[in-house]
């Protein structure tokens, strides 16, 4: 059995002095005689031993030779030799087998010297086996088992790269649900946005107008507000309607302009025109003719004589229009003088320049020529008033006029108000309603006004109600016009004013254009009092089934 090196082995006492610089300990033998020990100095004298110090120069000393039993010497340890020589030979890490024959050439006194085992090379699992096993204490290893500070630090350190990968982890999920949610926040924004301007019809490449597909489709459900204002002319004589409307659903804003043409049905159940309704059955039987023909819910009227207009306009502090026409100043001495309002863009016009564009009339013009002036003033107006409803309803006081009853200066001044916020911010427009020759509203003409700007339904007066008569005075008498109406009222036909001839003729005709109206006609001139070769066929300008031409001949006394 081999024996492993031990300090104090064979009764021997060592003890350990330190470690070289190799980290290897470094024994001593404990001192059992009175001499100083002095391992170095004794090195010297002996000549054998190991100096850890020795420099590359010196001669290095011998060492201790570890022979195997039976050899005799002190040469170099090797306890692999001593294992392949039969592997019998006890292993002595100082010799004492050799010691013990006789052999030794040094005395004992030599084993003070200090000591420091020689660390073996590499060796098989035999070689460890059958080797000298060596002392070795555990403050020179570290083993895995035991707890360290630096596995502390790695685990603390792996928990900190682990936690600052989740936390990463985590804002990129944050973040890309946030960008998600913007997304859907900002197309849920986009498909809003496209639906109010489709709606209010300010979607680019369609439609402005009220007309379009989608707003006709919700004009049923839309509020709007609606007044009618009826210009009197005091000077010239004749009327012009409008209607105001504010659609506070789309938040738009309409002048609608009436033609005098517009054939209504009056108190009795006859049919007149506007501009005989408005003469003869006042404010409140225009505002239900108007109702009925084009189904809205007309809230108030505002009768405007052109001297309140002409103050107004002066009020605010003058307009701005686009005219069309130069019109003469009506107090000129002389012809040839300059226009009082120019043909031009942006025309700055005072009350009197804008009453007199408002009412001018061109030798051989429509009537609607005149109405859509009339409709550019008041938009002109529109814009100049005050957004202010209390600032607006001042204004409308200070014009001192004697309302409707159903319309106060406060309702006027806020509609008014509301109009002109519109009219500034370009969501305000001018349409005319399309009235055929005979005065009726035909389904496709007024559906765009009727039904999407005001939100009614046509219903003109049934044609085959009466026979309607147009009737030009060419007697040289004003009031056989007046005259002539009433006696076709009391024959049950529908009288429609066709106005005065230029010149005066001696005799009167009655026109029929269909050959189903020549027995309509007959009786028209036969209640007229007009002789029978008075009627013939021919081509009607006015809008009824019958025009009838008062001549010198008529004499109304015969009725």
């Amino acid at each position: 059995m081999n024996d492993r090196y031990d300090p104090g082995y064979g009764g021997d006492q060592y003890e350990l002095v330190g470690y070289d610089e190799y980290g290897r300990p470094v024994y001593r033998q404990v001192q059992t005689q009175q001499q100083a020990y002095d391992p170095y100095a004794q090195q010297q004298q002996q000549g054998y031993g190991y100096d850890p110090y020795a420099t590359a120069g010196q001669q290095s000393p011998p060492a201790y030779d570890y022979g195997t039993g039976g050899q005799a010497g002190y040469g170099p340890y090797d306890p692999y030799a001593a294992g392949q020589q039969g592997g019998t030979a006890s292993r002595e890490p100082y010799g004492q087998a050799a010691a013990g024959a006789g052999t030794a050439r040094q005395p004992r006194v030599a084993e003070q010297t200090a000591h420091i085992p020689q660390q073996a090379g590499p060796a098989d699992d035999e070689d460890l086996r059958g080797g000298p096993q060596r002392d070795y204490h555990t403050e020179q290893f570290a083993f895995v088992e035991e707890p360290d500070d630096n596995s502390e630090d790695v685990i603390d350190w792996l928990k900190f790269t682990e936690n600052r990968t989740e936390r990463r982890e985590e804002a990129r999920r944050r973040a890309r649900s946030r960008i998600v949610a913007l997304v859907v926040v900002l197309a849920l924004a986009a498909v809003g946005g496209v639906g109010y301007l489709w709606y209010a019809g300010k979607l680019p490449g369609l439609p402005s107008d009220d007309s379009a597909t989608g707003t006709a489709t919700a004009a049923g459900a839309q509020k709007r507000d609606v007044i009618v204002v009826h210009l009197h002319d005091t000077k010239g004589g004749g009327t012009a309607t409008a209607l105001l409307v504010d659609n506070t659903t789309t938040k738009r804003g309409t002048t609608v302009l009436l033609p005098n043409s517009l054939a209504l049905t009056s108190d009795d159940g006859t049919t007149t025109t506007l501009a005989k309704s408005v003469e003869d059955d006042g404010s409140d039987g225009t505002r239900d003719a108007l109702d009925t023909v084009l189904g809205t819910d007309i809230e108030g009227t505002w009768r405007l004589d052109t001297p309140y207009l002409q103050n107004l306009v002066d009020l605010i502090g003058n307009i701005d229009v686009d005219t069309n026409a130069e019109v003469p100043d009506p107090d000129a001495k002389k012809k040839g003088e300059a226009p009082l309002v120019s043909k031009g863009k942006a025309q700055t016009l005072s009350g009197k320049m804008a009453v007199a564009y408002a009412t001018y009339r061109a030798p051989g013009e429509a009537q609607d020529a005149q109405l859509e002036r009339f409709g550019q003033v008041l938009q002109g107006v529109l814009r100049k008033m005050s957004s202010d409803p209390q600032a607006a309803t001042t204004t409308i006081q200070t014009l001192a006029q004697i309302l409707d009853p159903s319309l106060t200066d406060k309702d006027l001044g806020s509609f008014l108000a509301g109009l002109s916020d519109l009219a500034k911010g370009g969501d305000y427009r001018t349409d005319l309603l399309p009235v055929q020759a005979d005065g009726t509203l035909s389904a496709q003409a007024g559906a765009g006004v009727v039904e999407n700007v005001l939100g009614g339904t046509a219903k003109s007066p049934d044609k085959d109600a009466a026979v309607s008569v147009s009737v030009q005075n060419a007697s040289g008498v004003k009031d056989n016009t007046e005259k002539a109406r009433v006696v076709l009222l009391n024959g049950g036909f529908t009288f429609l004013e066709g106005g005065t001839a230029g010149s005066a003729r001696a005799t009167s005709k009655v026109t029929y254009a269909d050959a189903a109206d020549k027995a309509n006609a007959a009786e028209v001139a036969k209640t007229l009092g007009l002789p029978a070769g008075s009627v013939t066929k021919g081509r009607i300008s006015a809008s009824a089934d019958v025009a009838v031409v008062l001549g010198q001949d008529y004499k109304p006394s015969s009725d």
